[in-house]
């Protein structure tokens, strides 16, 4: 789990340096025309930026099926003292999923009166990375209650909805901070 980490977090960091080595011919002789190339180099760190967040969406969404699991094992075990809890906590994994999958790629067009620049570009790709990792945590802490789930171990449920939840919420509250980190604000 580790390596596989790294090995994304490294990659994350040449997705720019990738898409721009792909440019088509015709791409590399517009981006010799004054102008055109700032505004090229701004799309290619806009598509980094997508596959970043395509990435965090996937990892949320397959999230989601895991807790849907634990759902059902904790329902056939008619364990009802915890489903309220674990459809609250599906319910917020849902909506953070969803407004990552649905939130803008901190670019602005080309034409709009608010410019992003490419530094500030840049320093929102390293913040998507710390969403990276925090996603990362979720997951950690998911697999390892529907492992325990999956081995009928169920005493602590009520302590990984809680801990799922609190994560949950802090990368939201995080996420929600990357427009104030883009402009440079926070």
């Amino acid at each position: 789990m580790v390596l596989c980490e790294e090995l994304f977090l490294s990659r994350k960091k040449d997705l720019y340096e990738e898409a721009k080595r792909q440019m088509r011919l015709s791409e590399r002789l517009l981006a010799a025309i004054p102008g055109f190339r700032g505004y090229k180099e701004k799309e290619l760190r806009r598509e980094s930026d997508k596959l970043i967040r395509n990435h965090l969406y996937r990892k949320l969404h397959k999230a989601k099926g895991n807790l849907k699991t634990v759902f059902q094992k904790l329902s056939d075990r008619r364990l009802f003292e915890v489903l309220t809890d674990m459809d609250r906590l599906m319910a917020k994994a849902d909506r953070v999923a969803e407004k990552v999958n649905h939130a803008s790629y901190g670019y602005t067009g080309f034409f709009d009166i608010v410019k992003i620049e490419e530094e500030d570009l840049d320093r929102m790709i390293d913040f998507d990375g710390q969403l990276v990792d925090e996603v990362e945590h979720i997951i950690s802490e998911i697999a390892t209650f529907k492992s325990e789930i999956m081995k009928q171990e169920v005493k602590n449920a009520r302590e990984h909805i809680k801990n799922i939840s609190e994560r949950l919420e802090a990368f939201e509250e995080t996420f929600d901070s990357r427009a104030e980190v883009i402009l440079g604000v926070s």
